[in-house]
């Protein structure tokens, strides 16, 4: 692993401590940008919960379900989670901040996963790789031989999935505490 790819797997979540005080410091939001980002950020929360809940993380490559579309789809709805964020926060600076810090951080993580899978399947990922895109969803889902696998509730939990959803809920509630004291 590259210095520069084991540090963004190392702390991507580390440093998203301080970029959260950071972003909320600068943000200026008002009901409706809550509101709006809060709508946005729950597509994402949606996606999330969907594909974690066909995630067998280190057991099989998972190919079905969103990831049938898209070898992403955790990242890609923390990217629509992400824009939600910057909606609810009002603040062209934060927005900027939060925005830049995933596609830097995530763009790295992404490609340091494919290396992984690509080593731990061989054939198999090589195949899926080149019938699904790595972040931008197909239109149709892929078929590809030997994908099985469907949504599990069971499984949305062991990924803890839910801790996305509290800590995107505490967000917002920041931001309403910040609206209401300035």
């Amino acid at each position: 692993m590259s210095l520069p790819s084991s540090f963004f797997m190392r702390w991507r979540v580390r440093l998203g401590y301080p970029l959260a005080a950071i972003v909320l410091w600068f943000s200026r939001p008002v009901p409706g940008s809550i509101l709006l980002g809060g709508f946005v950020g729950l597509v994402g929360l949606c996606l999330r919960a969907y594909a974690a809940g066909y995630l067998h993380k280190q057991e099989v490559l998972t190919m079905t379900g969103p990831y049938a579309y898209t070898r992403n789809p955790l990242y890609l709805g923390s990217s629509i989670l992400a824009l939600g964020a910057a909606i609810a926060m009002y603040s062209w600076i934060s927005a900027s901040l939060l925005l830049l810090y995933f596609a830097v951080f995530y763009s790295m993580v992404m490609r340091r996963e494919e290396e992984e899978l690509a080593a731990r399947h061989g054939a198999t990922f090589e195949e899926y790789a080149r019938a699904v895109p790595l972040f931008s969803p197909r239109l149709q889902p892929a078929k590809l031989a030997g994908a099985v696998g469907s949504f599990s509730l069971e499984q949305y939990r062991k990924n803890h999935e839910w801790q996305a959803a509290l800590g995107f809920l505490l967000f917002l509630i920041a931001l309403l505490v910040i609206w209401y004291f300035h």
